[in-house]
């Protein structure tokens, strides 16, 4: 995955093999994302590099991160129970999750439109960082596998997107992982649910 943010607006993510090609995602959708990235800049945030994506930072606490697919890209707030979402437009991103937090765009077009509104929620977002307030945490109680515990012990960037992950998701993960009969298969399916985890997705999420 990239370390800077520069490259994943330049090729991509690095998370999958159409990186720095023409069909990455980052580059199909270059004229929105940098759209959005000034707008994030122009509020004063931090950028910074989380999970392979352009994470907005403001009080040293993530506010918003870009992500780019094969058919939209979006800008996801943090604390999503704390936005109070007067215009309507924050989405869920899978059913799983409890809250809506992405603004999904088709059209680099809709970034200039939706300009005042994007800013407007990153000043609300900003304020709860300079609050100090957060979202009170749901209540969540997964007994992981061992095999799981292994792997976020031993690989820091796995731990942090998990244990970034909606309840919902977390609870996907130790579903499939439930299913399996033998160590080694859980192992094999943690190794291959990586990606997904790191890009924040549940198990059952394309």
């Amino acid at each position: 995955m990239i370390t800077q943010s520069k490259d994943y607006f330049a090729d991509g993510c690095g998370r999958c093999e159409r990186f720095a090609t023409a069909h990455c995602s980052a580059r199909l959708w270059a004229d929105g994302l940098a759209a959005l990235r000034q707008l994030c800049l122009e509020a004063g945030l931090e950028e910074t590099v989380k999970w392979g994506q352009p994470c907005y930072q403001h009080e040293k606490r993530n506010i918003a991160i870009i992500g780019a697919f094969r058919g939209d890209f979006t800008l996801s707030f943090f604390n999503a129970a704390l936005m109070t979402d007067p215009e309507g437009i924050l989405q869920k991103p899978g059913p799983n999750s409890q809250h809506a937090e992405a603004i999904r765009f088709t059209d680099a077009a809709q970034v200039e439109a939706m300009a005042p509104v994007i800013r407007a929620y990153l000043t609300e977002a900003m304020s709860y960082a300079q609050a100090g307030v957060t979202a009170p945490k749901a209540g969540i109680d997964l007994d992981l596998p061992d095999e799981l515990v292994e792997a976020l012990d031993g690989d820091l960037d796995l731990a942090e997107a998990f244990h970034a992950l909606t309840p919902g998701r977390q609870r996907s993960y130790v579903i499939l992982l439930g299913s399996a009969k033998t160590s080694a298969t859980r192992v094999a399916r943690i190794a291959k649910a990586r990606p997904k985890i790191l890009a924040g997705k549940g198990a059952m999420e394309r």
